[in-house]
């Protein structure tokens, strides 16, 4: 019988991340997709600054920032007008060395890391089907229909469903998938276009209860246009074209449709199943949980889910954990998903509430109250972390210990520029590794030298204070850069407990 270690049913953006960060840990894979090719269309659209920052792990950042485009502002408008500009720019440049929301179409996403896969010698095995598999005490033993339609049974170590909304993942382990659907239905189109809006920055309209966005592409005049219907025409969404929606765009935005080059409607849901792992399965991205594009959080919050799980599996498969470290990954991601989906849901909720009441909020007290709000740094700074997901911790989880300065166990690592350079640049790499800004004792440098473990130090500046760092002391990092230790004293036995709690073999 064939077998690998893990088998990731699902080749979107989640499966394929998942694929090429087990890959470069050494771990043997199989990714499958039923569809005969990758997507030509998409949805998602946003990269988030948090998802640039961990693609530097396998030098994808850059290529991504090439080939997509920086959205430096949102601009909310009311009656045909721009009520108020967010500065993306001027809020995160202390924050992220990606201070701007990334435009990268998810099909031209998928072809990249398809293409990374490839280079390291993997390959999607397309129309395979996962039809069912089952939990034994060594490991699971699936059942795949090929592309000629036979049906074969092949063994992996553990099974991870990156397989979507309808995932046979979770269907076959029960986890169930509670929540419910928009009424409202989706749409986007894909456009060339003129006008006030076709900027380069992001529009969201106000007016009315029907969401409408414009997401710069890259090339002039090229955008997309993500809104909704809530009237009579929800009903017969199955037969709807551009021209049953295109005047609003026009009326509000001023956006001037010279060529639609492609149209969709769809409905959203919004749903988080009640387990992320059962035995030797896991669920990540939609098959674990979905939600409204509001904040453009889905596809990144996948990618997220696949960065957490990979190095954890990668640490148990080498044997330098017990099987005990994959419990970690439900309890750090699934309080995530349930908040995310909370507020993407608030979030459109106003967007597209109706009535007068709802009206006023959005076009009277909304554009006056949100200027007010962003004039305030610490307000602007919230927003953006919180869409960036930079601000996404791991605070009181299995794996988190300790606090040292404003930094504690579980933290994304502050980041922090100094004559040109950042305390980033180590993070390219996928292990675990000490971080201390100040100096390091002799018996600190000892133990990271005999448990090869790298030691990064860092002479004192006052920017490390700024950034929330303290003096002297170490930051144990994870191999997804999350701080997992944070200790004060900077004394080697730190990491000694620390790693005997979890029985984690370093290096």
């Amino acid at each position: 019988m064939p077998r690998s270690d893990v088998l990731i049913a699902g080749a979107g953006p989640t499966g394929l991340v998942l694929a090429l960060w087990l890959t470069r840990f050494g771990v043997k894979v199989k990714i499958i997709d039923k569809t005969a090719e990758p997507g030509t269309t998409s949805r998602a659209l946003a990269v988030q600054a948090r998802t640039l920052e961990l693609y530097r792990q396998l030098d994808l950042t850059e290529a991504v920032v090439a080939a997509g485009n920086q959205v430096p502002a949102v601009n909310l408008w009311v009656k045909g007008e721009a009520a108020a500009r967010l500065s993306l720019e001027a809020v995160g440049s202390d924050l992220t060395p990606y201070p701007f929301l990334h435009i990268f179409p998810q099909d031209q996403h998928e072809r990249l890391l398809i293409e990374r896969l490839q280079a390291l010698g993997i390959t999607v095995q397309r129309r395979t089907e996962l039809i069912g598999f089952a939990d034994r005490e060594d490991g699971v033993v699936a059942r795949l229909r090929g592309p000629d339609g036979w049906e074969y049974d092949f063994a992996a170590d553990y099974v991870a469903g990156c397989d979507g909304a309808r995932s046979i993942v979770r269907e076959t382990i029960g986890t169930g998938f509670p929540g419910g659907t928009y009424r409202q239905v989706f749409y986007v189109a894909d456009v060339d276009a003129a006008g006030p809006a076709l900027n380069g920055e992001l529009h969201i309209d106000l007016d009315e209860a029907d969401f409408l966005g414009v997401f710069p592409l890259a090339g002039q005049g090229r955008a997309r246009l993500i809104g909704t219907v809530r009237d009579e025409r929800a009903d017969r969404a199955e037969t709807l074209t551009f021209d049953d929606v295109s005047d609003r765009a026009i009326t509000h935005l001023k956006v001037e449709v010279r060529k639609a080059n492609w149209f969709s409607t769809y409905h959203v849901h919004h749903r988080v199943t009640e387990h992320f792992r059962k035995g030797r399965a896991f669920l990540l991205g939609d098959a674990a949980h979905i939600h409204s594009p509001a904040g453009g959080q889905g596809m990144n919050t996948g990618i997220g889910d696949a960065i957490n799980l990979a190095w954890k599996l990668a640490t148990v498969l080498a044997g330098r954990a017990p099987d005990t470290l994959l419990e970690s990954y439900e309890a750090e991601r699934i309080g995530f998903a349930r908040r995310l989906v909370a507020t993407t849901d608030r979030v459109f909720s106003f967007a597209t509430a109706e009535g007068r009441i709802a009206d006023i909020l959005r076009t009277r007290v909304a554009p006056v109250l949100i200027p007010m709000a962003v004039a305030f740094e610490p307000v602007r700074e919230f927003m953006f972390r919180t869409v960036s997901q930079i601000t996404l911790n791991y605070r009181g989880g299995p794996l988190s210990r300790g606090a040292a300065g404003h930094v504690h166990g579980g933290d994304r690592l502050p980041w922090a520029r100094i004559d040109g350079a950042d305390n980033f640049d180590s993070l390219a790499t996928m292990d675990w590794q000490v971080h201390v800004y100040g100096s390091a004792g002799t018996q600190l440098a000892a133990w990271c030298e005999a448990h090869y473990v790298p030691l990064h130090v860092f002479d004192w500046r006052p920017e490390y204070e700024t950034a929330g760092f303290a003096r002297d002391a170490l930051y144990l990092l994870r191999p997804d850069t999350y701080v997992a230790l944070a200790d004060s004293s900077g004394a080697a036995s730190a990491l000694d407990r620390y790693f005997a709690e979890h029985r984690i073999q370093p290096g």
